[in-house]
């Protein structure tokens, strides 16, 4: 069949296939990624980051700098952000729109798995070249009509960018995309290793590298839960705002960190499919 004659289900098909299967991203029910992403401003700091999902909807993200943490969880239903980076040294809810972000992020299989049975439709907008690369613009609508766009190559059925969650800057909202680069095999599972996060309009991106991939590990709950911590006041000089925007690029799930895994590595916007 012709490439460009493809209908959105067949080329979601090839994609689900090219990263592993159905059978074997059900099979995983905890993900935990660690890594280096970038702080930005001038020295561009790389900072440690761990990002961990859990079945259904749950997420936590943690990135340290100078001794200190700052993380957003997601159990599911209600978020919760610490920000000792911007001075911010007490537990903040999650905002409605924040709490929606961080559920379609904290995805584990990401947004193109059994799409059908969560009520997504999808339409093909036609193909673009991404970085040297033939892909197809997909145009998902989830039941609360909200939409995004993915786009996949259509070479490998691997999703090279993904639209992220628009960010406000300077009184205006932007658009935001997030690349998928440097997919890998983890136990079964083909998913991109690096994120850029590139704010239309705004100079320079932040890249997300993802080092280390654990699959299937135990994890409680309670991580995902209020934090009920006292957070030091902060000591150290605060790395440039990418740190804390960072906090929402997730792998694609397919983060987000915002971010999602499946392609999973975009977190709330919070990088993977």
């Amino acid at each position: 069949m012709s490439a460009a004659h493809m209908s959105a289900a067949q080329i979601v098909e090839r994609n689900v296939a090219a990263r592993g299967g159905l059978q074997a991203w059900h099979a995983v029910n905890t993900m935990t990624m660690t890594g280096q992403l970038e702080a930005g401003g001038t020295k561009n700091t790389k900072l440690p980051f761990t990002m961990t999902l859990k079945r259904p909807r749950k997420s936590r993200i943690e990135v340290r700098f100078n001794d200190q943490t700052a993380f957003q969880v997601y159990d599911g239903a209600q978020g919760w952000k610490v920000r000792p980076f911007l001075g911010r040294n007490e537990v903040e809810p999650y905002s409605p729109a924040e709490a929606k972000a961080a559920d379609a992020w904290a995805e584990l299989d990401g947004p193109l798995m059994n799409y059908a049975a969560k009520g997504t439709r999808i339409d093909v907008l036609g193909m673009e070249m991404i970085e040297s690369h033939r892909a197809y613009v997909l145009k998902l609508t989830t039941k609360d009509n909200t939409s995004r766009r993915v786009w996949i190559d259509a070479s490998s059925f691997l999703e090279v960018k993904i639209d992220g969650d628009p960010r406000k800057l300077d009184g205006k909202m932007h658009n935001v995309a997030i690349f998928y680069r440097d997919y890998r095999k983890e136990g079964g599972l083909v998913m991109p290793h690096t994120l850029e996060t590139a704010v239309v309009g705004a100079r320079g991106t932040h890249k997300m590298f993802i080092e280390k991939v654990t699959l299937n590990s135990q994890v409680d709950d309670s991580l995902f839960a209020k934090p009920q911590i006292a957070v030091a006041k902060v000591t150290h000089p605060a790395p440039a705002v990418g740190a804390n925007a960072a906090l929402s690029t997730r792998p694609g799930a397919s983060a987000n960190a915002n971010t999602n895994a499946g392609t999973r590595p975009t977190p709330s916007q919070s990088a993977s499919h």
